[in-house]
């Protein structure tokens, strides 16, 4: 009996897992260079020519043009791991790749999945477990090692040439947005400007508003500023409902257009009566209110987006209103300075000298755009690692020496465990070998060396043991201050974990109509092997071919 329609596709059994498997296994291939500090960059093109130079894991995942459903699974993976924690991206990804090696083995094996998935999850638990008993408490007030935390985020990044000074900047920023029961890194803005060098980037404790004042007869600067936030416009009311208005002679226009002008006067006595020097408009401003702002000597901007007159509020302690007819004094905050200043180019304008920045600005610069795109995502790693530092007071050492300790600890485990899931734990230890086997390899090193080094240290007890990139050596990791927070290591385990099990259980794809993939430009699919039509893992992981010589 046929039940799928005619285009309707299916691929079962052994021929789906491995399908599968092998689309999961190609996505962590193509980041896998990038890993660690020594790690090497990739080009992506896009189909308009727009250029991307990266090592983020994520970054490279999202620009890559992937159709393959079960290697979206692992690109999921990268984006739980981003949004959860910040970093560790390409570290989940290529564990959740070698998890899917492993169990391809094992399933040649005829060991079912069904028990590979539950050794997986066992071993998981008990390395999250092995990891919470080593983690090295931090503090607040550790600032030394919040410094290292941040920079080891920005390690092997193209920040890394000012790794020193952004890493101290990143604490600055991610302390003084600070709130007692929680931190939002949305509070630290990031500016780029293009020009000078990445040495010349800095933190200014207060907003940029990357907008100039609208009148020109506006004074350029502003000390001791009331600052007024309105959401609205400074216009004349529209009505609700179309009309019309119909003049019959010239003074009756005369009067219409008079009648304008004093309101939107009044709109503006109401801000000199409250004393506001200041202010950041959401929408429009006439032309005639801009005209008796500059007389009055007030700075303005309009069609300030709402982020930033939420950061503005924030730094400068006012509130954001509907309308200047909303506005109280309560509502109105205050700034040092305010001030439109020129930087690489561009007028903006700085908001600083605040009483207690709640809302800090992160000015990042380089010689190039693609430069300052990576600095950006250097940094914004290094703020997730610093804000989850915060929120956990937990760090583990880096260099792969919690996954050489689990490697270890997993294989003792895996013996005290009964039946067939034993083989599936012992299958996951040798999994997480591969984060020390790629920062080997990466930085030029022999990774059987490397490896056989780490386990005799860890052997030895000395959990915090790992491989120095640059010199080749096994060091301590915690003296030489390259840590990073537990929950990027917990939470790409068990991303990781996860997202194979779900690959593992999958034996039957079953693709209503025949999708993209690497099948022949006509359509004809008839010499694709099983489950080609499933995104076509011949034709460059479908859409992965798109970006031609990227990889």
């Amino acid at each position: 009996m046929i039940i799928l329609g005619e285009d309707s596709q299916r691929t079962q059994g052994k021929d789906a897992q491995s399908m599968n498997i092998t689309a999961g296994k190609a996505v962590a291939e193509s980041v896998r260079t990038t890993l660690g500090p020594k790690g090497m960059d990739k080009m992506l093109v896009d189909s308009s020519g727009g250029v991307v130079v990266t090592n983020d894991g994520v970054t490279i995942l999202k620009e890559m043009d992937i159709d393959h459903p079960a290697a979206n699974m692992i690109v999921e993976v990268s984006e739980t791991q981003e949004d959860e924690v910040g970093d560790g991206t390409t570290t989940a990804v290529v564990i959740a790749g070698e998890l899917l090696d492993q169990a391809e083995e094992l399933i040649d094996q005829d060991v079912h999945a069904t028990t590979i998935a539950q050794g997986f999850r066992q071993a998981a638990e008990k390395a999250k477990e092995v990891l919470e008993d080593n983690a090295i408490d931090v503090s607040a007030e550790d600032r030394e090692t919040l410094v290292k935390i941040a920079s080891t985020a920005m390690t092997g990044k193209g920040a890394e040439s000012a790794k020193d000074l952004l890493a101290e900047l990143v604490v600055d920023a991610v302390l003084a947005v600070q709130d007692e029961d929680s931190i939002d890194t949305d509070n630290v803005s990031v500016e780029k400007v293009v020009g000078g060098s990445i040495d010349n980037s800095e933190l200014i404790e207060g907003v940029v508003v990357d907008k100039e004042r609208v009148d020109e007869n506006m004074p350029y600067m502003v000390e001791d500023a009331n600052v007024a936030v309105i959401d609205g416009a400074l216009e004349v009311r529209e009505t609700e409902i179309d009309a019309e208005v119909n003049v019959t002679d010239p003074d009756q226009l005369q009067q219409f257009l008079d009648r304008e002008e004093k309101e939107l006067k009044e709109m503006v006595d109401k801000l000199v009566d409250k004393d506001v020097d200041v202010v950041f408009v959401g929408d429009g401003i006439d032309d005639m209110a801009q005209h008796y702002l500059a007389k009055a000597g007030i700075i303005a901007a309009r069609r300030v987006k709402d982020s930033d007159l939420k950061r503005i509020a924030r730094s400068t302690g006012g509130k954001v209103v509907g309308s200047v007819d909303d506005l109280d004094e309560g509502d109105i905050g205050f700034a040092g300075s305010v001030a439109q200043k020129d930087i690489g180019g561009d007028e903006r304008l700085f908001v600083e000298d605040v009483e207690d920045a709640k809302s800090v600005t992160l000015v990042l610069r380089g010689g190039t755009e693609h430069v300052v795109d990576e600095v950006e995502r250097a940094v914004e790693d290094a703020l997730g690692v610093v804000r989850t530092t915060l929120e956990d007071g937990k760090v583990l050492p880096g260099g792969g020496a919690p996954e050489t300790e689990l490697s270890l600890q997993l294989r003792d485990f895996a013996g005290s465990v009964g039946g067939r899931e034993q083989l599936a734990i012992e299958a996951f230890a040798d999994a997480l070998d591969v984060v020390p086997r790629t920062l080997a390899e990466n930085a030029g090193l022999d990774p059987i060396d490397s490896l056989v080094d780490l386990r005799q240290k860890h052997d030895s007890g000395q959990f915090a043991a790992g491989l120095d990139a640059y010199s080749g050596e096994v060091i301590d990791m915690e003296e030489e201050g390259v840590v990073e927070p537990l929950r990027v290591k917990t939470q790409a385990i068990e991303s990781a974990t996860e997202a194979a099990v779900m690959i593992l259980r999958i034996d039957d794809v079953i693709a209503a109509g025949d999708l993209k993939g690497g099948g022949s430009d006509d359509g004809d699919d008839e010499d694709m092997p099983p489950g080609g039509g499933m995104g076509g893992m011949g034709g460059g992981m479908g859409g992965m071919g798109g970006m031609g010589g990227a990889m």
